[in-house]
């Protein structure tokens, strides 16, 4: 893209006292002529380029107006080529970290550095979540509408969707869009999303990003006070914090915390087996019952 070419120019005069247009060009793998264009168009914006002819000429800043290139340090580049390549683990390409290379030209020291973050974003799903993410984000940015089957907890359901934010929160992909059927903006999860169709262009609309704070999405409704074996101290940490129960004289963990649904609570506290049992709320104490029921029913001995 021209914007994208125009920013690693820029970079490049930034972090080297004069280059050429032949450099330039085959850099970016363009032509000298669109060099030269992208040029002009850096000039207009403001920014006081010089281009000097002969053997020793080039192009370059003017002086006493370069920007300080410690503006961003080893440390700063670092992090953003971690960040990148976060999203190359989850697309599947290295279309990321190539740009980073590109705006970081002539400074490879700073693309040697720390390999000692790791961000991986991908997940078990990867072979079919990446087609997800490259159509989703293939439709944003064309501004198509985009129709799948959604699986829910409600049942099975069509939904068309403008599409406007690719979302990744909670260790999950999501799309946000405006929903045709509910004719409001919804979230949806890209892992319950089957049999994607781009559809046609749609005008878009004013969007606002959703209130995602674990508040606004999982309100606590119900408070849950379980007693757990102390051989489970290292899930309630992973999963809760450290801070979500106290060990009791008799070693028992006391576990404290807030629930969305009764559904995830009984589901919760039987995925102990025997390690767990419910106080509060009391009045679940009898689903937990019907439910361990349900499954000791189902895999009794013929």
């Amino acid at each position: 893209m021209k914007i994208d070419r125009m920013i690693g120019i820029l970079s490049i005069l930034l972090q080297q006292k004069q280059v050429t247009a032949p450099y330039l060009a085959e850099k970016f793998e363009v032509s000298r002529r669109t060099i030269n264009r992208d040029i002009e168009a850096l000039c207009m914006a403001g920014i006081p380029l010089v281009t000097k002819q002969g053997q020793k000429g080039g192009i370059s800043i003017m002086d006493g107006y370069r920007i300080d290139r410690t503006l961003l340090s080893t440390s700063d580049m670092q992090s953003i080529l971690a960040g990148l390549r976060s999203l190359d683990s989850v697309s599947g390409t290295n279309r990321y970290a190539q740009l980073m290379e590109k705006l970081s030209a002539g400074a490879s020291n700073l693309l040697a550095g720390d390999t000692h973050i790791l961000i991986d974003l991908s997940s078990w799903y990867k072979n079919s979540l990446s087609p997800k993410i490259e159509l989703l984000h293939d439709a944003i940015l064309s501004g198509h509408k985009v129709s799948f089957t959604y699986f829910a907890p409600k049942g099975e359901s069509k939904r068309t969707i403008e599409p406007y934010d690719l979302i990744f929160q909670w260790a999950s992909w999501y799309i946000w869009g405006w929903c045709e059927d509910r004719a409001d903006f919804r979230l949806f999860k890209l892992r319950r999303m089957a049999d994607l169709q781009v559809g046609e262009a749609f005008e878009k609309r004013s969007v606002f990003l959703p209130d995602l704070s674990p508040e606004q999405v999982f309100p606590h409704m119900y408070q849950v006070k379980a007693k757990i074996s102390p051989e489970y101290k290292w899930r309630l940490i992973e999963e809760y914090g450290a801070k979500s129960f106290t060990i009791q004289p008799d070693g028992m963990l006391l576990f404290s915390f807030g629930f969305f649904d009764k559904t995830n609570i009984v589901s919760w506290i039987a995925s102990f087996g025997g390690g767990a049992e419910l106080l509060e709320p009391a009045e679940f104490r009898k689903d937990v019952l019907a439910f361990a029921e349900g499954i000791q029913k189902k895999h009794l001995e013929p």
